[in-house]
């Protein structure tokens, strides 16, 4: 077929080894494969020709004779060393199935293979909690609408036989010149087996709609956006292929008082002016309950007392996280005739003029002219 060089053709030195050579080979035949370029009629040839280079050079024997004599070493006037038709697919069976992950004529890139059905869907769950379960952890229970395998048949359906027209092969396989090209048997599903009678159950479906109820572990320290994976909780599969998976994703819901930052948490603590001059104790709350911080004499506004390990676990574990309590300080909208006869007494002792002075209309000329 080719007159290249088959050092070219692959890309690698005449001194590649065994490895070189297939990761090349195993690059071009993903890139050329044309399975992949549908309206390219010249990949179809590049991946032929790759696959004759490989041939070749994956060969002791025929590689040897090749580095000698070239194209020559195989007669015929240069022509491919097989004395015909070169299927890469026959040659190459077993190595395209570790390249590809299965057979690469099924359905889905090698999902399905024969005999095993087809896997079942993936679903997702989107549960909402409450800021205490994120923080401490629990275990939701959780009701599941999803297609499961019927019992009565074990997933089949109903009785199978033998399918007819791939001959339990799960494929048909179409000869396109040189080219051979299977697809999947589309009386089986691939599967080499046909219905022969539908289960009363599930009318050959194979799968009932059913509610499954499933209880959940939410780990501690869970934030919104986590994605919680629950292998083979998905859809039953058909033709008895395994089932999906079930994908929960978790959304806490917000706290009243605190604000979460990671593991952390900040609250804020509203307190008086004189508690703020003065100091004290004051109540706070806690994920387990309410303590007592203490308010150092002379705490200003914006000011945060810091409370160590008492804020959320970390998801993947270690030491728990702090709190962080911003301090707030609360200026009387009223004061009482009392409250007001003191902090004027406070401000002449601190040296701050608070005296209330009217501006006239000689005061407001005065500015103009200044």
């Amino acid at each position: 077929m080719s007159q290249r060089d088959y050092y070219e053709i692959l890309g690698v030195a005449r001194d590649a080894g065994a490895e070189e050579l297939k990761r090349s080979y195993r690059r071009l035949a993903h890139q050329y494969h044309p399975d992949k370029n549908p309206d390219d009629p010249g990949a179809e040839a590049r991946f032929k020709e790759a696959s004759e280079a490989y041939a070749v050079l994956s060969d002791p024997s025929k590689r040897a004779q090749y580095d000698r004599f070239g194209h020559a070493a195989f007669g015929n006037g240069g022509e491919n060393p097989f004395g015909g038709d070169f299927d890469p697919f026959s040659a190459f069976g077993d190595l395209f199935s570790e390249f590809f992950g299965g057979d690469i004529f099924g359905s889905g890139g090698g999902r399905r293979r024969r005999g095993g059905g087809q896997r079942g869907a993936d679903l997702r769950y989107d549960l909402e909690v409450d800021f205490e379960v994120a923080a401490l952890g629990s275990e939701e229970t959780l009701r599941i609408p999803k297609h499961q395998a019927c019992e009565d048949c074990a997933g089949q359906g109903g009785e199978r036989e033998t399918c007819e027209q791939c001959g339990g092969r799960g494929q048909i396989v179409l000869q396109q010149g040189f080219f051979r090209v299977a697809r999947t048997c589309d009386r089986c599903g691939g599967s080499g087996r046909s219905l022969r009678r539908a289960c009363d159950t599930c009318r050959g479906a194979g799968r009932v709609e059913s509610l499954q109820t499933l209880n959940v572990r939410i780990p501690a320290g869970v934030d919104s956006g986590v994605r919680l994976r629950l292998s083979g909780e998905g859809e039953a599969g058909h033709g008895g292929g395994r089932p999906g998976d079930l994908f929960v994703v978790v959304h806490v819901r917000e706290h009243p008082l605190f604000e979460r930052h990671d593991a952390d948490l900040v609250c804020d603590v509203p307190i008086s002016i004189a508690q703020a001059a003065l100091g004290c104790d004051v109540e706070v709350p806690t994920l387990e309950g309410k303590e007592q911080i203490e308010i150092a004499p002379g705490t200003q506004p914006g000011d945060v007392i810091r409370m160590r390990g008492r804020g959320l676990p970390h998801l993947r574990g270690g030491t728990r996280g702090d709190v962080h309590y911003r301090v707030q300080v609360e200026v009387p909208a009223k004061l009482s005739a009392r409250q007001r006869e003191l902090l004027e007494e406070f401000a002449s002792l601190s040296g701050d003029d608070v005296s209330p002075r009217r501006r006239g209309f000689l005061d407001t000329l005065r500015e103009l002219f200044e």
